[in-house]
């Protein structure tokens, strides 16, 4: 494997899959294997008999690179509400682990992998380890998806701040403007490349 990057968010519906997909793409274009990944997934939908997360099926049809679902999204729940409690009522540990066996064996399929993040960045995935552990594990660098809305700085600078706190490395940022009539957008994204020096990588309007 020749790249892999985690996308992460400052909430969740921020647009951390429409980002993905989008990168994903993009490689594809430029001729490489890429394959999609979202360890932890909690909402799905019944489809031809099985229960699949929406956002991993966009993930699917967006890599040029097919492999076992389980691999792919190795943990799944029907319930669209945090993973962790999402995994005790369906009596299951999220284990990261099993997460890392995954992502490695993934790595052997494809050029460049794609790992899609649960929620925000300190979401809990157990009752010790949170998405943070699971970015902090993998170890590759981490894109940010920036929620454009009223409140959008702080949410940045906090994920940031718990992203250096980790030593892990942000490759950049993305806006995703999840409130089309927010006031100020040009001013509010100015203000987040001026405080962590680091250009907008791409804008996208609404795109969850």
């Amino acid at each position: 494997m020749k790249q892999a990057f985690f996308i992460t968010g400052t909430d969740t519906n921020v647009g951390k899959t429409y980002v993905a997909c989008k990168l994903i793409q993009q490689y594809v274009e430029q001729g490489y294997k890429v394959i999609g990944m979202k360890p932890v997934a909690a909402g799905c939908e019944l489809v031809e008999g099985k229960w699949v997360n929406e956002d991993v099926l966009k993930l699917e049809q967006a890599s040029n690179v097919s492999a076992l679902r389980e691999l792919i999204n190795p943990y799944s729940f029907k319930e669209a509400i945090a993973p962790h409690i999402a995994a005790e009522k369906a009596g299951v540990e999220i284990k990261i682990e099993v997460i890392q066996q995954a992502f490695d064996a993934l790595a052997t399929m494809a050029d460049i992998a794609i790992v899609e993040g649960a929620g925000g960045f300190l979401v809990p995935l157990n009752e010790k380890e949170s998405v943070a552990d699971l970015a902090a594990a993998l170890n590759i660098p981490i894109i940010l998806v920036v929620g454009m809305k009223l409140g959008c700085i702080n949410h940045t600078l906090l994920t940031v701040e718990a992203i250096k706190a980790r030593n892990l490395t942000l490759h950049g940022w993305v806006a995703n403007q999840t409130e089309p009539s927010m006031p100020c957008y040009d001013e509010n994204v100015a203000t987040i490349i001026q405080k962590l020096r680091m250009d907008c990588l791409a804008s996208y309007l609404y795109s969850l």
